[in-house]
């Protein structure tokens, strides 16, 4: 028997669409709402929910050891209500819980609108077993009680599954901006890290934080400081660590950073996980012009996911380098065919068939070019783009 276990809270919008994803793959469905004073209650008992009530507690973990508790099922399926099942993963997930010596099963993420690191691996389906608990104030997790259970009862085995589970849609940019999640994340990380000093979880996430809100110093210190504790890290947190550490020193040290990112990539991790490390790299190598190494790199990623728009870009950028003109224009297509409002896939594209002398083709392009900057806010690289691409181009032929 497998059990759905959810908290929410004004979650009316999304929820539906969480629990209807579900159907007929779980038998069980128990949805503790903390405070929703929307129609959350309402619709997860429209979707056959269980629905409980609960003071929110200030954190999430004891909110979802509460719903924990309540569930029945030898397995239990924790999502979050911006998150959905695929229906490709019921089949493998169904063959995974089949093993008796299973005890959890790694879920790979989509991350919708994630823009470098479009999947990420999450422990959110385990067997029910009175041992394992959610803990930590940030990004609540079973790892902790899981990992001491396998140190009691070695028996157990931890597995993966590899076709991609779930997709998330909290990280796109919109989302991220809304509210004031970023003060709240931080508030949860420094009192995580007050709890656990060097903890290499909390370091990689703080740490990431701090450099991309321009704290870089102490950004650093904190991803070294979690590097130096690695050893008592698994490989997706050291890889995180490297990661950041590696953006962290590019723009004044990318021999260093190319180190790094080697390094995370040499981790024994699924290939779609690391997308960022490989995209970033093959940057650091195109502007050393080592561009072979930066073709193969960057190839690879629109292999592993070939729905990242980001990937077919940086392809045509290095494409057009080497003077593969050919591969250049389709690979901007394509970055276009999956994100048609990027303009500088736009105005690269435009470029790339001037030079392979499509005159009508570029000039369509660039002016499609002008129209998203202008539509996007940018009026001053719009005004420069009309200014050199009417220099190459007649724009109003």
């Amino acid at each position: 028997m497998l059990s759905l276990s959810m908290i929410v809270r004004n979650e009316a919008e999304r929820l539906e669409r969480c629990l209807r994803s579900v159907t007929g793959f779980v038998d069980e469905i128990v949805v503790v709402d903390t405070g929703s004073d929307d129609d959350t209650p309402e619709i997860a008992a429209a979707c056959g929910a269980a629905v409980h009530h609960l003071d929110w507690p200030g954190e999430f973990a004891p909110a979802r050891n509460h719903a924990l508790e309540l569930v029945t099922g030898d397995w239990v399926l924790v999502l979050d209500a911006d998150e959905w099942l695929r229906p490709e993963a019921r089949a493998p997930l169904r063959a995974l819980m089949e093993q008796p010596q299973l005890l959890l099963i790694n879920l790979l993420r989509q991350e919708r609108g994630a823009s470098q690191s479009p999947f990420s691996s999450v422990s959110r389906l385990f067997r029910r077993h009175p041992a394992i608990r959610w803990s930590r104030r940030y990004h609540a997790m079973v790892d902790d009680s899981v990992a001491a259970l396998l140190e009691r009862e070695p028996h157990w085995q931890v597995a993966a599954c590899g076709e991609p589970a779930l997709v998330h849609e909290g990280y796109r940019p919109e989302m991220l901006a809304a509210g004031d999640k970023a003060e709240r994340l931080r508030l949860a990380m420094e009192a995580e890290l007050a709890e656990r000093p060097g903890d290499p979880y909390v370091c990689a996430k703080l740490g990431a934080l701090e450099v991309s809100q321009g704290n870089r110093p102490r950004g650093i210190a904190l991803l070294e400081q979690g590097l130096a504790q690695a050893d008592a890290a698994g490989d997706p947190e050291r890889y995180e660590l490297l990661l950041h550490l590696a953006m962290a020193r590019a723009p004044e040290d990318p021999a260093s950073a190319a180190a790094l990112y080697r390094q995370a990539l040499a981790l024994p991790l699924d290939g779609r996980l690391s997308v960022a490390a490989r995209l970033n790299l093959a940057a650091l190598l195109l502007r050393q012009e080592a561009l072979e190494e930066a073709a193969s790199l960057t190839t690879a990623v629109t292999g592993l996911c070939p729905e990242l728009p980001l990937a077919w870009y940086n392809l045509g950028l290095i494409e057009r380098q080497r003077g593969r003109m050919v591969e250049a224009i389709a690979a901007y297509r394509q970055a276009l065919q999956l994100a048609p409002d990027h303009a500088d896939a736009q105005r690269n594209l435009a470029a790339a068939l001037l030079l392979g002398g499509d005159i009508p083709g570029a000039r369509a392009g660039f002016r499609r070019a002008i129209a998203l900057l202008e539509d996007q806010g940018q009026a001053e690289q719009a005004r420069e783009l009309t200014l050199r691409a009417g220099a190459l181009v007649r724009l109003e032929a």
